[in-house]
Parts: C-alpha cells; structure tokens; sequence
C-alpha cells in the first residue's frame, strides 16, 4: 500500500487562519527544500534551481549531497528575501514539470497543504504562487474557472484569472483590477447566457431569471463595481477583504449561471 498513514486515512490538519502574507516563515523555508527532496529531487538538483533565483553561485567547495549540498541549499533559503522563497517554490515546480510531472503534482500538492495549516495566505494553482483568501473565496474563484472552462466560456474564465492575479500582486494587491475583472467574468457569462452579447451586466440582469431578490442583488453587485472600482474616488479605498467578498460573490454567481445553462 502506497502513501502516508494520514493520506491513506484522509486524516488532515485544520486549515488555520491566514495570519501571513507579505513574509516566508522559517518553518515555510525549511519545509520547501523537504517537500522537494519527498518528491524525488536531489540537494544537487535544487541546488541548480535555487542559484538560478538569486544569481548566486553554488559553492565549489561542496561536492556530497549529505550533508554538506543540503546543508547550502538550506542556507540559501534561510537567508534569502521572503519574497524570493515563493520565486524559488515556482522554480522547483518547473524543474519537475520539465523532468517528472508526477513530482510537480507531488510538490504542489504538499507546498498547498503546509501553507493552509500554517495559515499563510498564499496556495500554489499550476504551478503559480498566487493569493489565498478565505475557503470560500478559494472554492468560489476555483469552481467558476473550472466550470467557465469545461462549459467553453472561455473568455469569463480568462478574467476570473485575471482577478486572480491582480489580487495576489505585490507588495500591493490591484484590488480595483480585482473587482473589475471579476464583474467582467459576470457580464461575459451574462451575456452567453442569453444570447445578447452587447449588453452591459446592469441591462442583462432582468433576463437571467435569477428569483428575487437575487436579481437586485445581482445589479446592486454591479452597481458597487461601476462606483467604488471604475470611477475611484478619493477617501474611497477598497480594502482586500472587501474586494474578496466581490470576487467570491461574482465568481459564485458565474457558477451557477454557467450550471443552470447546461441543465
């Protein structure tokens, strides 16, 4: 029998509660070199990845893997920027994906697993770093790019990424691209939905035949994006959390239109 006690078992920590976002705690960069070697990399092998990062060069006196490999490549990651441990967890997947995908997936699949029961805000999606809000906003923005793609609409999905990354960029999160995006995923599924495809989303929303009062929210959600998104103004600021909310809430919306179309 393949795996882990806990995997076979589907015995998981619970997820905690994002407490970090713009840092890489030790445990993080202690945990990324192990998770590499699990998945079937060798100190050498991440050695050569890691140097490429940070454009240094790997100490020619080091030539055993154990300890002394291993013991740079630690080093290495313990004393870069926080920034630069995420660029070097990207780099690691590349180098699977080039050589043994089933190590990517390994890779990924535990990277994603530390960072939810360390409560860092940040997951790995196709071997990308990007932002990792709540479980909701996680779920929502995850199912609607999955199922804009499977149903064609694959415009909708593009701007559900798109949100996606503006809202994990930094050092400051594009939290107005964020909404606007998002809401553009909504007016695109909209449009799909019922054929008229030159339509704002405030004009499509009395033909989705959505129940009320879902239809007023559906328009009042639009109605916030034209005002605190596009037209900015000052003494306005849209926090993350906020920006959150409207992704996930678009993105749930676009679900449910992209599902009650296919039934």
């Amino acid at each position: 029998m393949q795996g882990r006690f806990s995997d076979r078992h589907g015995y998981r920590r619970t997820e905690q509660e994002i407490v970090v976002r713009e840092d890489a705690p030790e445990g993080l960069r202690f945990a990324i070199p192990l998770i590499a070697q699990d998945a079937g990399m060798s100190p050498g092998a991440m050695r050569k990845v890691i140097c490429a990062v940070l454009l240094v060069r790997p100490d020619p006196s080091n030539w055993s893997e154990y300890p002394n490999i291993w013991d740079e490549v630690n080093g290495l990651i313990e004393d870069c920027p926080w920034f630069k441990v995420y660029d070097i967890a990207e780099a690691i997947h590349a180098a699977f994906a080039a050589q043994y995908s089933g190590g990517a997936d390994i890779f990924q699949e535990r990277l994603n697993g530390y960072l939810r029961e360390n409560g860092i805000g940040w997951q790995m999606t196709d071997g990308r770093i990007v932002y990792r809000g709540s479980e909701v906003f996680t779920e929502a923005t995850r199912e609607a790019a999955a199922v804009l793609a499977q149903t064609g609409r694959s415009a909708a999905a593009n701007e559900v990424h798109e949100a996606l990354a503006d809202i994990s960029r930094r050092p400051k999160p594009d939290v107005t691209g964020a909404i606007q995006h998002s809401i553009a995923a909504l007016e695109c599924t909209a449009r799909n939905v019922t054929g008229a495809p030159n339509l704002t989303l405030g004009r499509l929303v009395p033909r989705l035949a959505l129940t009320p009062p879902l239809d007023t929210a559906v328009e009042k959600l639009w109605g916030y994006a034209s005002e605190r998104a596009r037209h900015v103004r000052e003494g306005q600021a849209v926090s993350s959390e906020e920006a959150e909310l409207v992704v996930s809430v678009a993105c749930a919306v676009c679900t449910f239109l992209s599902k009650q179309g296919r039934s």
